[in-house]
């Protein structure tokens, strides 16, 4: 995914990761769920404006929505890692199915109230955060690795679609035949994806000595985290977009209903409208990402969004509404697309579904809190001035943001191997541990302050892909015998290091080399804890 097309090769079509019949079966499928899925979010979106006029109560749905992907990010990634991922994905669309089924039997019956509605909702929000990372996580499976950045954006591509397509289609339903139809039809929806998911006969996967347990891959997806600058540049620019962009979603049914005078039709009008600006930024993106980088593109998203939710403070008349919504898309398409895909290219493939789910539950633990914030601030002083106050705040985050630059995502991040295999003197138990790994270094006094600069770099190297501690050391009766030292909690773990180490690891590692004095290199020793 993140592979950068070189000079002599040229870039694949926007649309080749369609010609590969999986792909494009799924990638449908997919489109084809999420319709459904955004139809039923309009009902439940309108329907507790019918039960309740308490803005607090509308923005409970979005939290309801977003809140669980906050909770169960991480899990999710570590799941989406080490189960079989299309087993796992078809469990998750059981359950999204079952909660759409029981949300027909509701409504049919007239027994669906506010509480009923937040709880469906949160169950559906679990299992949106169950498989988010999940499907990201198999593009690499479905497409040639030149492919790869396509196929990302011909995710984010279907996502919107469905978003064009969806709210619009929900909406007309809703206001034609009622809320049970449109649940019946989201059921449908999901029964389509299951069906694609049984025809795709993913090859199994071979079993591994140092395949990670639950535990133990949650414990190495948050060491990572941790110990990500890059990863922390991204999430910290990503939850300040959100926690100020999600006040026009969190308000947006009643600004349909109260502000504008619209009905259920028309809410899902402008959610259409929203999507339709997506596609239409889609296919825009690549000429202003030739004239603005990732930092620019943050900041005219920023902008675009705050634009337009000031601007709806005015209560325009209806077609202006709608031609906002379409800026209001664009805005978003360039946001989620331009951070998904710094986010990324900074993840290696080992933890890439943990990586992205961090991410995520960053992405919707500020919109879930956004929501209630703002749906709370609205309660106090109103849509309009909630409206007013969250657009100059967006726009005033997004210059001063523009100064923390995102990372360029430009390493290879793919395996390197070229760690040597460990001296035994006997075979070593897996779960043996701690274990301490040395690396003993010559430095010449005059280069030991760069020499100590690489290594403080390469120390979140390390523990990105494993130690949970690190440390540097001279000798006492030797200034120039260096000793690097790090700590792994088991032996499988550090021989599970030993393949996660990247290009882009193996070249910062030969620059702090380069310093060694001596005909060998640097001597490695391996303690195991008694």
């Amino acid at each position: 995914m993140t592979e950068s097309t070189t000079a002599s090769t040229p870039a694949p079509g926007a649309f080749a990761p369609l010609r590969q019949t999986v792909f494009a079966v799924l990638w449908t499928a997919t489109v084809v769920g999420n319709i459904g899925s955004f139809m039923r979010d309009v009902a439940s979106a309108w329907l507790v404006t019918d039960l309740s006029a308490s803005p607090t109560a509308v923005a409970l749905i979005q939290t309801a929505a977003t809140l669980p992907v906050f909770l169960l990010a991480i899990p999710a990634g570590v799941l989406s890692d080490i189960l079989d991922r299309r087993r796992f994905l078809i469990f998750v669309q059981i359950l999204l199915a079952a909660v759409s089924a029981t949300l027909l039997v509701l409504s049919q019956s007239g027994a669906l109230t506010v509480p009923y509605l937040i709880a469906l909702t949160f169950v559906g929000g679990v299992g949106a955060a169950l498989m988010g990372p999940t499907w990201q996580a198999i593009v690499p499976e479905l497409v040639p690795r030149a492919d790869l950045k396509g196929a990302v954006a011909l995710n984010s591509l279907g996502i919107n679609i469905a978003r064009a397509i969806g709210p619009a289609a929900g909406g007309l339903i809703l206001a034609s035949f009622g809320a049970a139809a449109t649940y019946g039809l989201d059921v449908l929806s999901y029964v389509f994806v299951i069906a694609a998911l049984l025809w795709w006969k993913r090859p199994e996967a071979t079993d591994s000595a140092l395949a990670e347990s639950f535990l133990g891959a949650f414990r190495a997806g948050l060491r990572y985290a941790r110990a990500s600058r890059e990863l922390h540049v991204v999430l910290l620019r990503a939850a300040v977009f959100f926690a100020f962009a999600s006040a026009v979603w969190a308000l947006l049914p009643l600004v349909a209903r109260q502000m504008l005078g619209g009905n259920a039709s028309f809410y899902g009008v402008l959610l259409g409208a929203v999507g339709a600006g997506a596609i239409a930024g889609a296919l825009v993106m690549p000429r202003l990402r030739a004239k603005l980088d990732a930092d620019g593109m943050l900041l005219l998203a920023a902008l675009l969004t705050a634009a337009v939710t000031g601007l709806l403070v005015l209560a325009p008349p209806k077609p202006l509404a709608v031609a906002l919504l379409l800026l209001l898309g664009l805005g978003w398409i360039i946001a989620l697309t331009t951070l998904n895909s710094v986010a990324q290219s900074i993840l290696p493939n080992w933890v890439r579904g943990r990586g992205l789910a961090v991410y995520l539950m960053v992405f919707n633990g500020a919109m879930a809190a956004g929501s209630l914030g703002w749906g709370l601030v609205a309660q106090a002083i109103g849509v309009p001035a909630t409206l007013l106050v969250g657009a100059a705040g967006l726009a005033l985050v997004g210059f001063v943001f523009h100064r923390l630059k995102l990372p360029a995502g430009e390493a290879d991040l793919l395996p390197s191997n070229h760690w040597p295999e460990p001296l035994l003197a006997e075979p070593v138990a897996h779960d043996r541990g701690p274990v301490m790994v040395q690396v003993e270094y010559r430095i010449r006094k005059e280069d030991r302050p760069a020499f100590v600069e690489v290594m403080r770099r390469l120390s979140h190297e390390r523990r990105r892909d494993g130690a949970y501690d690190w440390g540097l050391h001279e000798h006492s009766n030797d200034a120039e015998r260096i000793v690097e030292w790090f700590l792994v909690e088991s032996w499988a773990e550090h021989m599970r290091q030993h393949h996660r180490v990247s290009h882009a690891d193996a070249d910062l590692q030969n620059e702090a080399i380069r310093f060694h004095q001596g005909a060998q290199r640097p001597e490695v020793h391996h303690f195991l804890a008694l």
